[in-house]
């Protein structure tokens, strides 16, 4: 198994998410792991921590997830694992709801969205965004 943390989507998943059925919740289940200091692109100084400069991006982010509909269903850091085995154990875990694929994309090819978006890569080493649903009954 190949496991690449990331900090932005490629193309080609972007295209293969939206060409996914639309109807009904998503669940995005982001496995973060974040840098030990922030390293903000425009290169300025700063004393905030990895995890700091992603609450910064993620108290924003909260607002725009209810404004759209949708609601963090459950957020932690992440404390060892149980089954399996992984070289490096990712550092917090968010579950993230949405009302629908297109309000997801939406979002996150927002203005208001990406005006928050180098707190976030400032703060982040990369990340597992993971898309799922409820299955049928």
């Amino acid at each position: 198994m190949i496991v690449l943390n990331k900090l932005h989507h490629s193309d080609e998943q972007w295209a293969a998410l939206a060409k996914e059925p639309d109807d009904g919740p998503v669940f995005m289940v982001n496995l973060f792991q974040f840098r030990e200091h922030a390293e903000y692109a425009d290169g300025r100084e700063t004393e905030l921590s990895g995890i700091e400069a992603y609450q910064i991006y993620g108290a924003a982010t909260a607002e725009h997830i209810a404004a759209i509909g949708g609601r963090i269903i459950h957020s932690s850091s992440l404390a060892g694992m149980v089954v399996g085995e992984v070289e490096n154990l990712w550092d917090a875990v968010a579950i993230v709801e949405y009302p629908s694929i297109s309000a997801f994309m939406t979002m996150v090819d927002s203005d208001d969205w990406a005006q928050h978006a180098h707190h976030r890569e400032a703060g982040l080493e990369g990340q597992l965004n993971i898309f799922s649903r409820t299955p049928p009954a």
